[in-house]
């Protein structure tokens, strides 16, 4: 667990130490903390890490987020933190992957209802807390899913001063709601009131996002937004406009029929509706992503906050395979193996670009080892402030071209707890272990050499197993909800 302390009267001593040390990061960091940035977080729901053509989709274009790679730095081994959504965004928000983070997965059959999930606690400190301490207007645009209204984990209870958007995850399925949440009150939508469809909440997390860029563009204070959008996630409807035309008939099509949730017979939260081009959806649903972040990028400069913000676009976790999508068909994995609830790459490792002109080198790609976990103490570094204690490592050495002082971390470890049996994973340098039950075998998997994770090498190196073994022994801590499920022995805790 790192730490971040503000510099106060012992800078100049630290300054002397530094020189007479030779290293640079504090001098770099406080510098680019004279100026407290703006923070932008925008982070897309189910998008895989081929799905964007800087990053290898070939079936699609998006010009808009290619061009912001261009312009910052692109990472190559990044990852989400969890295959799954709630648990991912958790560690986002707190720092702490999901060995020690409260909410280790959807928990769809929690107290308040289908897609509510676990509420994050007074106790869980998430980034908008310590910016918000930091003098930053916080915002948050689209989907939270880390406790609905009334709970101790609502957005304004852990942050959050302003919020729009879907509080329940199962609510967030639908594209087209009859209502969404501003500031713990319900908004009803009239133009998507009986079935119609006018009001895509795309677009209106879009227009609030522009909105609350206007709101704070005079400069009294920093800002950071979260801007959690819900494509290219089920269901796999969008607008029939000039953009889904485009892909209309380019691609063979088969219509997906609208079914039940589970057990569930009725049109309650989390059915996905049908969809006659499920194909063509998923290709406009991306490529409107991309033009909104062009838009809002250039509403940045219009207002000038561009030099002086920092934007982060990522995914909360690999492409999805429901209600028709076909993450085959777009190779949205890329090179990587496994899609969404998997713990290989593809279900993990996810596109990260990051831009701040001026700060960061433009056209610049990185291979550090990253995970969502280290967006707390990277946003603490920026704002000039403390962080928690957390599992995350500042990646800001990185980002401003610092590279020789940018620490490592020992291991990233995950946790998935949807399938019978627990899965478990963890990476430390090339090597990565996977095991789907606690008490199963290690497949170890050398990913310098095997990306697509092809080749189980654990025969032939098992001090290597035996020593990734042993980490996953200690790298968590017990809860209450997820034990981890074997089906050989009692569950352990």
């Amino acid at each position: 667990m790192k730490y971040f302390f503000r510099r106060g009267c012992w800078l100049p001593f630290l300054v002397l130490l530094l020189a007479c040390s030779g290293k640079t990061q504090s001098r770099e960091e406080a510098e680019a903390q004279n100026t407290k940035p703006n923070i932008i977080y925008i982070l897309a729901d189910d998008l895989g890490y081929g799905d964007l053509s800087c990053y290898g989709q070939t079936k699609f274009t998006t010009p808009h987020l290619d061009k912001m790679a261009a312009e910052g730095m692109r990472f190559t081994q990044h990852y989400a933190g969890s295959p799954v959504c709630a648990p991912s965004r958790a560690a986002l928000m707190t720092g702490l992957h999901t060995g020690h983070t409260r909410v280790r997965g959807n928990y769809e059959v929690g107290p308040h209802g289908f897609g509510a999930g676990v509420a994050l606690k007074p106790e869980d400190i998430t980034v908008a807390e310590v910016l918000k301490k930091a003098g930053y207007k916080t915002g948050l645009v689209g989907k939270w899913g880390l406790g609905v209204a009334g709970t101790t984990g609502e957005p304004q209870q852990k942050g959050f001063d302003y919020m729009f958007g879907f509080l329940n995850q199962g609510h967030a399925h639908f594209h087209y709601p009859e209502y969404l949440y501003r500031n713990g009150q319900k908004v009803e939508l009239p133009g998507n009131q009986n079935g119609k469809r006018e009001q895509y909440a795309q677009d209106l997390f879009h227009q609030e996002a522009l909105q609350f860029l206007d709101n704070n563009k005079n400069g009294q204070a920093p800002f950071f937004l979260y801007l959690a959008l819900t494509v290219p996630h089920a269901e796999m409807l969008h607008p029939d406009d000039e953009n889904l035309a485009r892909f209309k008939g380019k691609f063979p099509e088969k219509p997906f029929v609208k079914k039940t949730q589970g057990k569930r017979i009725d049109d309650s939260l989390g059915t996905y509706n049908s969809s006659e081009m499920p194909h063509a959806a998923f290709a406009a649903m991306v490529t409107r992503l991309d033009a909104q972040v062009g838009q809002l990028l250039t509403h940045l400069k219009k207002l000038g906050l561009d030099k002086n913000t920092i934007v982060l676009f990522s995914s909360d976790n690999g492409p999805h395979k429901e209600a028709g999508a076909d993450p085959v068909f777009f190779n949205s994995s890329g090179p990587l193996r496994g899609f969404k609830r998997d713990l290989y790459e593809g279900g993990i490792r996810v596109p990260l670009i990051v831009r701040w002109p001026g700060k960061i080198k433009a056209g610049s790609e990185s291979n550090h080892i990253s995970a969502f976990w280290d967006f707390m103490p990277t946003a603490a570094a920026l704002a000039g402030t403390p962080s928690p204690a957390t599992d995350g490592i500042s990646f800001l050495p990185t980002l401003l071209g610092n590279t020789q002082d940018q620490q490592q971390h020992d291991n990233l470890y995950w946790e998935f707890h949807e399938n019978k049996t627990s899965n478990q994973a963890v990476r430390q340098g090339d090597w990565k272990g996977i095991r789907h039950r606690p008490s199963g075998p290690l497949e170890l998997y050398n990913l310098k050499t095997d990306l697509a994770e092809k080749n189980n090498v654990a025969e032939a190196h098992p001090e290597i197993v035996s020593r990734l073994e042993t980490m996953l022994s200690k790298v968590r801590t017990p809860s209450e909800i997820w034990s981890l499920k074997d089906d050989r022995t009692s569950a352990p805790k």
